[in-house]
């Protein structure tokens, strides 16, 4: 393991917060992360869904975090930003392999446990890391995201998606003025309704993501990744104390999930997000970040 780039983000009215980049070796596989806070703080790591980097967990949410008394961390998953980046359409992992990416991800910073905020696919590898990995997780915050193995008939990604993820075959992938259309058009898409698609925050992160990344094409890799081992109704078995955060007008994952969630983690809570959906909007930000800080503080008996 190895950092470089130490910085310092200082938000206004608040005090600074030091972060660090690191680059680290998890089995062999290269995972490129940042950290915000002090390194004695309780750890929060932020697992992002499918095809995402960490860019897409704004630095605000990440900073507003450590502000109330943790040490978060964001990574990128391999195959996207400046993870380990294998051919695009040739995936040579499993989501359990994602998931022991984000152990690795501990070990590699001496961490012995952390609550997991998961995105999407990030909250699926969170639930599997809760059942696998059961002594290294506090608790989970489960945010767009489905029942591990549900067996159910819960609703699933908006025809819209899939009709644009079809002309992904006749994309040029040098092309990055096509690559950032088409990459912000999935931002259009994922907010919902038209009202709420923040354009102008979507081009830039979409920007800075090509800009970064080893091979953007390769992200899409996430879409061709299963699972190996049997995870049927596995949602019923986890324990761990958990926040479910959803978006009243998610087309991807729609609410009806993220209500499955709540209902059958025990004791799990649902904050619904009235309005948003599958996103991060800035509209919504301070309201996630005070529902995190709360569940976790209440937990940690923090302040």
């Amino acid at each position: 393991m190895s950092s470089d780039d130490p910085s310092v983000a200082a938000p206004q009215d608040h005090r600074a917060i030091a972060t660090s980049r690191h680059r680290l070796d998890v089995a062999g596989v290269e995972i490129a992360a940042q950290t915000f806070g002090d390194n004695e703080d309780v750890a929060v790591v932020l697992a992002m869904g499918a095809t995402a980097s960490m860019l897409w967990w704004p630095d605000s949410l990440c900073e507003s975090i450590a502000q109330a008394g943790y040490r978060v961390i964001r990574y990128d998953h391999r195959d996207t930003g400046q993870s380990t980046t294998g051919s695009p359409g040739d995936p040579t992992y499993t989501v359990e392999d994602l998931t022991a990416d984000l152990i690795g991800v501990l070990n590699a910073l001496a961490i012995d446990s952390a609550h997991l905020v998961g995105m999407s696919l990030g909250g699926y590898i969170s639930q599997i890391a809760a059942l696998s990995y059961p002594d290294r997780v506090r608790s989970l915050v489960l945010i767009g995201s489905e029942p591990l193995g549900d067996s159910g008939d819960l609703p699933g990604i908006d025809d819209r998606f899939m009709l644009h993820f079809g002309s992904m075959a006749d994309l040029d992938w040098a092309d990055h003025v096509a690559v950032e259309a088409f990459l912000v058009e999935i931002g259009r898409l994922s907010a919902g309704t038209p009202e709420r698609f923040d354009e102008s925050g979507t081009r830039e992160r979409v920007r800075a993501e090509i800009a970064r990344s080893i091979d953007i094409a390769s992200a899409f890799n996430h879409a061709m990744v299963s699972v190996t081992g049997d995870w049927t109704d596995a949602v019923d078995r986890i324990t761990k104390p958990t926040l479910v955060i959803h978006g009243e007008n998610d087309p991807i994952l729609p609410l009806p999930n993220g209500r499955a969630l709540s209902s059958r983690i025990g004791g799990a809570r649902l904050h619904v997000l009235d309005e948003a959906g599958h996103e991060l909007n800035p509209l919504d930000l301070d309201e996630i970040s005070n529902a995190i800080t709360s569940f976790l503080c209440a937990l940690d008996h923090v302040r």
